[in-house]
């Protein structure tokens, strides 16, 4: 567990010279236990806010606009999740690495698309390609973290397809 908490908040690394992620650090108030019940709350929000949209979807008139913005939030309170066992500057690290930039620029891209074709477009069909792209963008951004999972992902599509 402590490996895991040192993992999460950057401290594993052996490089002493980043000052600043340090600082940063130091300054936190919040415990580990309070971090990951941070964690958890926003992440169940993000899940329900990400559910009501997709029931909000069949509303009659404004169904579309409030399946975006409740599906939209509910993945970056998901996203926004982790800033509690990471921080933030460390999660920005993160997010630009190279092995998870194009997930994260994917998810960005269809976070934004999604709310353009619900408010701007007004088109059912592209808000919903967008949402599943979010998805998936952030199944590959999530899958990142875990040792091997993306190879094993693939090689699962390519046993499938093969």
């Amino acid at each position: 567990m402590d490996k895991l908490k040192r993992v999460l908040s950057g401290q594993d690394s052996n490089d002493d010279t980043n000052v600043l992620s340090e600082a940063v650090s130091d300054a936190t108030t919040l415990g580990w236990g309070t971090r990951v019940k941070g964690f958890i709350a926003c992440f169940a929000i993000g899940v329900l806010c990400s559910i009501l949209g997709v029931c909000l979807l069949w509303v009659p008139r404004n169904g579309l606009v409030l399946f975006a913005v409740f599906y939209t939030l509910g993945n970056i309170s998901a996203i926004g999740s982790t800033l509690f066992l990471m921080g933030p500057l460390n999660q920005m690290k993160k997010m630009v690495e190279p092995t998870r930039a194009i997930a994260t620029a994917v998810m960005l891209v269809s976070l934004i698309l999604t709310l353009c074709s619900a408010f701007w477009w007004k088109n059912k069909g592209l808000a919903v390609v967008f949402c599943i792209m979010q998805f998936f963008a952030f199944a590959w951004y999530s899958l990142s973290f875990i040792p091997f999972a993306r190879d094993a992902v693939k090689s699962c599509f390519s046993v499938c397809l093969s």
